[in-house]
């Protein structure tokens, strides 16, 4: 509508030019215009139409540069967070969100009965909001209302762009690691929930504070931080997700290293892998008079085929920890409940978009994960592994896409630990991104 507008006023003022422009001929007594003189007033309107629409574009923030799935995501971004490299110049807005139905099972793996009955979760209602100040420099963050009451900054940085092949990157981080992390829009992987590797091995979703330098350069991408190493006062016998500082007041006597490579070799495919490196202890804990040093070692490697309807994953974790007896008698975790020396994790998925050899814009996409993780996969000196901390996932379900950017999905989960305790669940879940 603006557009319209727009050229409509300009292209009165060239019909009041021509108008006033015939009566200045015809008061003279004189002749239409020459040729030349018509020729020029037609060329005036052209430019006027050209001018009106790269007014319009900038009035209305559309799109002006193309990037693509695969290009947003070796700057280590979701399609939808890497709106603000689409603009010349101007604000960018855009986002996403999802809703959680879970019904739990009547009774665990081994009969017993649970009564964990049905919840219903709005996970979270994001907004990227970016900045392209010019063609060097940006600005792009996140920002989530979780559960519908807590609000968090996920991301927020500065790029400088000092070659295609090299930006510079500062601010809060997400942390380059798995393929959930920093790609978690939910039209961008199947299952209502994420892959439980990705939450208690790779603590998803993971940011920090730091700096360093994003490129690409012909099939490779890379990503290298650092960052503010994790807080060990959060760790836990279910992984490493209380040891997030999320940029809040971080401690930062013991900073990090990440650092991740993934090769494109065609299209839609994508291989790859990522390491974490830093101290955890942040100068806090002493255990006869010697500083603890909590050295924290994530490492992962990952797959992806996404082309010609086919959706495929793989992916493998392992975390390693150092002083891990002294860390669990400084902080009187015993039994059960003490923090492993090594977890391990992965899961291999396959889907199938039924609809990708027709000629509509849906997707429909059946799919099966097999998740197997551990987070006491070998306990500390002197303690014993908690048996229900050895877990299998088996998930079966459907993703249903009508456009692009809306996601609903349905699937049941199997789950199973080797203290017969696991409990099943239906999941249905209904998101968006824009």
């Amino acid at each position: 509508m603006r557009e319209l507008l727009f050229r409509w006023v300009a292209r009165s003022s060239i019909a009041f030019l021509l108008f006033a422009a015939g009566d200045a001929w015809a008061f003279q007594g004189q002749a239409a215009p020459p040729q030349t003189e018509a020729s020029e007033l037609e060329e005036l309107r052209r430019k006027v139409d050209v001018l009106a629409e790269e007014v319009e574009k900038q009035r209305s923030g559309e799109p002006e540069v193309e990037v693509t799935s695969d290009q947003a995501r070796a700057r280590g971004l979701g399609f939808s967070a890497a709106s603000v490299y689409r603009k010349q110049r101007g604000v960018s807005i855009a986002g996403y969100g999802e809703m959680l139905y879970e019904n739990f099972a009547s009774a665990d793996q081994a009969g017993r009965t649970r009564n964990q009955g049905t919840q219903l979760d709005f996970l979270r209602a994001v907004l990227y909001f970016g900045y392209r100040f010019n063609d060097k420099f940006l600005f792009n963050s996140e920002v989530e209302l979780e559960h519908a009451n807590e609000i968090w900054a996920e991301f927020a940085y500065v790029d400088y762009i000092a070659h295609p092949a090299l930006t510079i990157r500062g601010g809060l981080l997400l942390v380059p690691m798995g393929l959930t992390n920093e790609f978690h829009e939910p039209n961008a992987f199947l299952g209502a929930r994420r892959s439980e590797t990705e939450s208690r091995i790779i603590p998803s979703t993971w940011r920090e504070n730091g700096f360093g330098v994003v490129g690409n350069a012909g099939k490779f991408s890379y990503r290298a931080y650092v960052i503010n190493g994790m807080n060990a006062a959060g760790f836990s016998n279910d992984g490493l997700r209380g040891g997030r500082q999320r940029g809040s007041r971080a401690r930062m006597s013991d900073p990090a290293f990440v650092g991740r490579l993934d090769a494109t070799p065609v299209p839609g495919a994508l291989v790859g892998g990522s390491f974490y490196f830093g101290g955890s202890d942040q100068d806090q804990f002493t255990l006869g008079g010697r500083p603890l040093d909590v050295k924290t070692t994530v490492g992962e490697v990952h797959a992806q085929i996404q082309m010609r309807g086919v959706d495929f994953r793989g992916l493998l974790a392992r975390t390693g920890l150092d002083d891990v007896a002294e860390l669990n008698a400084v902080r009187n975790l015993t039994g059960a409940n003490a923090i492993a020396e090594r977890m391990d994790g992965g899961y291999l998925q396959i889907g199938y978009n039924i609809l990708s050899q027709s000629r509509y814009e849906a997707a429909l996409t059946p799919f099966y994960r097999f998740e197997k993780f551990n987070t006491q996969k070998r306990p500390a000196a002197g303690f014993v592994a908690n048996a229900a901390m050895d877990r299998k996932y088996n998930t079966a379900g459907l993703q249903f896409l009508p456009i692009q950017n809306v996601a609903v999905k349905a699937d049941y989960q199997w789950i199973r630990n080797a203290a017969k305790t696991g409990l099943g669940q239906f999941n249905i879940s209904l998101g968006y991104s824009f």
